[in-house]
């Protein structure tokens, strides 16, 4: 028997319709390179959504093109994110804080036809030219006034573009499974792989990512994205806020600025951002050095890396804001889980409550998760037993862009049941928060154990004085490998080696404890933030523990 329903298409068009609609006098805000301050509404944004899709078949722009997109949180890339895939097209998403080689190995492998630049992004563009053999032209994201002086080919100024258009614009409607965006991951090995999400998985995503126990978007709500549009879509806040009808706030190239932000969220009252742990310390720096607050805000959501109990214990007693960690990946849209209490749980002491935040949080509607062993056997939910995590939903990639799409063969990330593998080593408890103990390439291995680099890094820059820490594993004769910790120092500070281990005495298991302490200026990162714990192996290879 067949449902009597209408098979209405969910698609990243409806959202914009139903925005515009039902919430014209929205604010967007933005911080951009030609404006420090550029504001708008929702009627606006979605009549110069409309105006952009025009252009784009002005251009001549078919159907399933790829459209890349180098450039920032604020209003013109948001135009982007709906105009195009609006208009049936595939919005690429392109991280510019990636190495040179990786950006134009991106660009010619998803074989975009047109780029979208912003200004500060033009010099990486313009070495890379001659190299972008597939585009046909760059559109520079600035008004005549701004527009630069450039090597680029047939370069066309955005708002130029924009103003010859019409303002009416039927959206088509299509397959809710056609694609809609691409994000190529940022791994440390290999050539970065196409993720591509189709309008059902964003449209879904964004439904549970709203959900009062995720991250409540509201039409009361001011949200700030700190996490940047150029990967994994800003964790879905670009949908979600207009879903909801939010206040946007969009910091443009000031994403890092502590100054910037605390600015910003003053003066525009946020309630809500959402951003990866360097950005929250370097926030918490700033207020702490200047006295400053941000009385607005109410709660911070946390991912991409581990939390560290100092951000949680520090936004909630000098700022009172309670910080939501988060965990998901490129290949997951990026939702997986977040942290929320469970019904009985009022009564937990403020040390425990905060011993739950630092938690990867609980799975989400949408997706499903398991832990399994070296056999693909799954482990219980004890919060004892580790193993592989996989997870599977409607927003969960079943491949990569040009790789194999047949489960369980190589270049497929999900095995012959439908689950995809993450990389990631986790425990779940009986309450079912998720705890990320790793990654599977950076699990130390030592004398038969798994010791978890992201427990010793915790538990380091727990530290008053260690700014940032890296743990990996190192050659032993006796244990094949031992934990080293790789430490950053808080400005002026001269903590000894053995102050640290006495530091960390309390706080690990011996098992756990690292055998030496290296002092280093900087941690290298990859280009969305994580520590990238592959160059820093290759930087100690030679590494060798002292004799004892």
């Amino acid at each position: 028997m067949q449902a009597l329903m209408m098979n209405t298409q969910l698609m990243i068009s409806s959202i914009l319709r139903h925005a515009d609609k039902n919430f014209p006098d929205s604010e967007i805000v933005s911080v951009t390179a030609d404006n420090p301050r550029h504001r708008h509404t929702y009627k606006d944004f979605a009549n110069r959504s409309r105006q952009l899709a025009n252009a784009l078949v002005e251009l001549g722009a078919k159907f399933g093109d790829r459209i890349g997109t180098l450039a920032w949180n604020d209003y013109r890339h948001l135009e982007l994110y709906y105009g195009v895939s609006g208009s049936g097209m595939v919005c690429h998403t392109i991280n510019p804080k990636l190495f040179p080689e990786q950006v134009n190995y991106i660009i010619n492998h998803a074989e975009d036809r047109f780029l979208f630049v912003d200004l500060l992004v033009v010099p990486l563009l313009e070495a890379l030219k001659d190299h972008l053999p597939k585009v046909e032209g760059y559109i520079i994201l600035t008004d005549e006034a701004h527009m630069p002086k450039t090597t680029l080919p047939n370069v066309m100024c955005y708002e130029t573009l924009l103003s010859k258009q019409s303002t009416s614009f039927e959206w088509p409607e299509f397959d809710e499974n056609t694609a809609s965006a691409m994000c190529y991951t940022s791994g440390t090995t290999g050539n970065p792989k196409g993720v591509v999400y189709s309008h059902r998985s964003t449209v879904l995503h964004a439904l549970g990512g709203s959900m009062p126990d995720v991250v409540a978007a509201s039409y009361k709500e001011t949200t700030l994205p700190i996490v940047p549009m150029f990967h994994v879509n800003a964790w879905g806040a670009p949908y979600a806020a207009l879903m909801a009808g939010s206040k946007m706030v969009m910091p443009g190239p000031k994403m890092a600025d502590g100054e910037s932000l605390q600015n910003l969220i003053e003066t525009e009252k946020v309630t809500f951002s959402s951003g990866v742990p360097t950005i929250w310390l370097g926030l918490l720096d700033y207020l702490e050095k200047t006295g400053k607050t941000i009385p607005s805000m109410t709660r911070v959501s946390v991912g991409g890396a581990a939390c560290p109990r100092t951000i949680i214990e520090r936004f909630k007693h000098l700022h009172n804001i309670e910080v939501v960690q988060g965990w998901g990946m490129t290949e997951t849209s990026p939702l997986g889980t977040i942290f929320c209490k469970k019904a009985g749980m009022d009564d937990l002491t403020e040390e425990e409550l905060i011993d739950l935040q630092c938690l990867q949080g609980r799975g989400v509607f949408g997706i499903e998760m398991r832990i399994v062993d070296e056999n693909n056997q799954e482990l219980p939910w004890d919060g004892v037993a580790f193993g592989a995590l996989k997870v599977r939903g409607p927003w969960v990639a079943s491949g990569y862009y040009g790789l194999s799409q047949v489960p369980g063969s190589e270049g497929c990330p999900v095995d012959e049941l439908g689950w995809f593998d993450t990389g990631d080593v986790a425990t779940i408890n009986p309450q079912g928060y998720l705890q990320i103990t790793d990654r599977t390439k950076d699990v130390i291995k030592t004398g038969g154990e798994w010791v978890s680099s992201i427990e010793i890094e915790n538990a380091a820059v727990s530290h008053p004085e260690v700014a940032e820490a890296a743990a990996i594993g190192r050659y032993h004769p006796k244990w094949t490998e031992r934990p080293l910790l790789v430490v950053v120092l808080q400005a002026d500070s001269s903590v000894s080696t053995e102050e640290i281990i006495e530091f960390l005495q309390n706080k690990l298991h011996k098992i756990s404890m690292p055998d030496d302490v290296v002092f280093v200026e900087e941690l290298p990162h990859t280009a969305t933030g994580k520590l990238n714990k592959l160059a820093l192996r290759k930087t100690l290879e030679d590494y060798q523990f002292p004799t004892k």
